[in-house]
């Protein structure tokens, strides 16, 4: 796990105990100086907020954040449920378990792309496993590779060729990594705006606002789905909302395995278009060169 994984792992942890202390009395700013202990990176963000005057804290946040989305989304939190007055520590409690949630959903999406990642790597390094393996046979690939006009030209070729599978290796590691940053993001906020006591378009005008604050652009399709049930059923729309932000961190998961699947399959082309016969310039044809000058050699 690197520092990134572990902060996020431990944010949800940070934001309960804030929450406990905030019900405790403590004031909104101290319970950042207490709340990161023995939290490592997340502890010293934490020390980093309580810095700030109290007016500032939800900027304050996302300063400490550097940019993580776990972060931004709390800093949207906390100004939502600032600005829509709803009770803080309630609404951040509640909040733990969509952080929760997030991290679940970046790790599941990790998992599911290290085999593709692994063999990515893997399938590149093949070209110079086949160049080693002619040195061990006692050829001088690598003299024929570097000191032969047909070697320069089988290691430009080959080298292109290698080139060109890291990039697009590459490419199909970034698209498949892509998606939503912040599952559930949206419904969860304007349920937080609403138990304030925000009407329904208040409570959208206080997100959209915040959302745009700090750069966030969450898919709001969900949110105009269950806004839609609860005016034709007459339904509680904040249970709704919140119903819809669980299975939004559902399908978010679903959908990063998925494109893992896929990758794995995708990964194929590089290996067939460029990988493989970067093995036969690289690998193949300087090792039958010097086998074919040993042996005009002997014979001379």
């Amino acid at each position: 796990m690197n520092a990134r994984d572990a902060d996020s792992a431990a944010l949800p942890t940070l934001v309960r105990r804030v929450a406990v202390l905030l019900e405790a009395g403590v004031a909104p700013q101290a319970v950042w100086r207490f709340a990161g202990h023995g939290l490592g990176a997340a502890g010293v963000r934490s020390e980093e907020v309580a810095a700030a005057p109290p007016h500032e804290l939800a900027d304050a946040i996302a300063r400490a954040g550097r940019g993580d989305p776990a972060w931004l989304a709390l800093a949207a939190a906390w100004a939502v449920a600032t600005a829509s007055g709803a009770p803080l520590a309630t609404a951040l409690r509640a909040f733990a378990e969509l952080l929760r949630g997030f991290a679940d959903a970046a790790r599941r999406a990790g998992v599911a792309l290290a085999g593709p990642r692994a063999t990515a790597r893997l399938v590149v390094v093949m070209p110079l496993v086949g160049l080693v393996f002619g040195v061990a046979l006692g050829q001088d690939s690598i003299g024929v590779l570097i000191g032969t006009p047909i070697g320069w030209v089988c290691l430009a070729l080959g080298g292109g060729l290698l080139l060109a599978a890291l990039a697009w290796n590459r490419a199909l590691l970034r698209v498949a990594a892509i998606g939503d940053r912040w599952p559930g993001l949206a419904p969860e906020l304007i349920a937080t705006a609403m138990s304030g006591g925000a009407s329904v378009e208040r409570a959208c005008a206080i997100v959209h606002t915040v959302l745009t604050r700090y750069g966030i652009t969450p898919d709001l399709a969900r949110v105009e789905a269950a806004l839609a049930v609860a005016t034709a059923a007459g339904a509680p729309v904040a249970e709704l909302l919140r119903a819809e932000a669980d299975e939004a961190r559902r399908a978010a998961i679903a959908e990063a395995e998925t494109r893992a699947e896929r990758l794995s399959v995708t990964l194929m082309l590089p290996l067939g278009v460029c990988v493989l016969p970067a093995f036969v310039l690289l690998g193949v044809v300087p090792l039958l060169v010097a086998v074919v000058s040993s042996t005009v050699e002997v014979i001379g």
